[in-house]
């Protein structure tokens, strides 16, 4: 773990200090900040050339942060995210504590609890949420490795953390599930 904890305390510094990040995740490469700093979210949207009404996700390090943004989660929630067998993102109603750019406009969010080391403990010691989009171009295809990633995305963020630069594994994005009053279950990707 010691090999990336520099890394680590560099793209928080960025991050507190309004920044963006180019970090690894459970997932794909993603492109990052603080996910309760506006002026920081808005930056990745202009960075993607993203529509705003297009969400993006955050990043939390643990089940028990959960509760601090969704202040009603489904029981299922807890069920579904022990028994699936890769990355999931669930996207809860009623979020709150993430930038409102984050929010889509009936109140819901897109939040997946990392397991990954590097990305767990970025969320950890930032002390919250950590927004996590595909680092391309929207439209584009997501890069499944560092190496495929664009020199625009790369020159356009503050800083670019050094840690699983060279590996060449072909990373794939999470499910996502949207969990909706009434036990509504709504598979979004598998």
């Amino acid at each position: 773990m010691q090999e990336y904890i520099e890394d680590v305390k560099r793209a928080v510094q960025v991050m507190r200090d309004g920044g963006i990040i180019l970090y690894p995740t459970d997932t794909i490469w993603g492109i990052g900040c603080d996910a309760s700093d506006s002026a920081a979210v808005r930056r990745i949207f202009e960075l993607k050339r993203r529509s705003d009404s297009k969400s993006m996700l955050s990043l939390i390090d643990s089940d028990a942060k959960l509760g601090y943004y969704v202040p009603d989660i489904p029981d299922v929630a807890y069920d579904l995210m022990d028994l699936s067998e890769k990355p999931l993102t669930i996207i809860y109603d009623g979020v709150r504590h993430l930038a409102p750019e984050l929010v889509a406009q009936d109140g819901s969010a897109g939040i997946r609890v990392t397991r990954e080391a590097f990305s767990r403990e970025l969320c950890r010691r930032l002390g919250g949420a950590v927004v996590s989009t595909s680092a391309n171009i929207s439209g584009e295809p997501s890069p499944a490795n560092f190496s495929e990633i664009s020199d625009e995305i790369r020159k356009g963020v503050d800083y670019i953390v050094e840690y699983r630069r060279d590996e060449q594994t072909r990373s794939v994005a999470s499910s996502i599930i949207k969990l909706g009053s009434g036990g509504l279950v709504k598979v979004i990707r598998e």
